[in-house]
C-alpha cells in the first residue's frame, strides 16, 4: 500500500472517530439543549365544562419540578402528572408550569368556563 492511501485511511478513521464524538455529545446533552416541554395535556383551552372537578393529566418531559396553580405536583420517571382540580363557576385559567434541572422553564396556560349544571 503506497503512502497516500495510507494517509487517506488516517484521515478518514480520524475524522470516523470525531464524528462519532459529535453525536455522542448532541445524544448526552439533548435534554440541556432541547429542555424541559409541557406536552399531551387533555385540557382544550376555550372549552366550557358542566363538571366542578377536573381531571389533568399530561407530559412534562425533562421536567425536575411541576406545579398547578401554583401548588407542586409530583411526576413519575418518565415526566407523566395526573391531578384533579376542583373549578370555580364562571372563568377558570389552569396554569401548568415545568422547570428542569438546568432552570430551563416552560409554562402553558389554559382558559375554561364552568357552568353549573340548574338542578331546580
Amino acid at each position: 500500500m503506497n503512502n497516500n492511501a495510507k494517509k487517506i485511511l488516517q484521515i478518514g478513521g480520524f475524522l470516523v472517530f470525531f464524528l462519532l464524538i459529535i453525536v455522542y455529545a448532541f445524544f448526552r446533552s439533548h435534554d440541556l439543549i432541547f429542555g424541559v416541554k409541557i406536552k399531551n395535556v387533555n385540557i382544550m383551552d376555550g372549552t366550557t365544562v358542566t363538571n366542578s372537578v377536573l381531571d389533568v393529566t399530561g407530559k412534562a418531559k425533562n421536567a425536575t419540578n411541576l406545579t398547578l396553580n401554583g401548588r407542586e405536583i409530583s411526576i413519575d420517571e418518565k415526566g407523566n402528572f395526573d391531578e384533579t382540580i376542583a373549578l370555580l363557576p364562571g372563568y377558570n385559567i389552569i396554569n401548568i408550569t415545568a422547570k428542569d434541572k438546568f432552570g430551563y422553564i416552560d409554562e402553558k396556560n389554559y382558559k375554561l368556563m364552568y357552568e353549573a349544571e340548574n338542578t331546580f
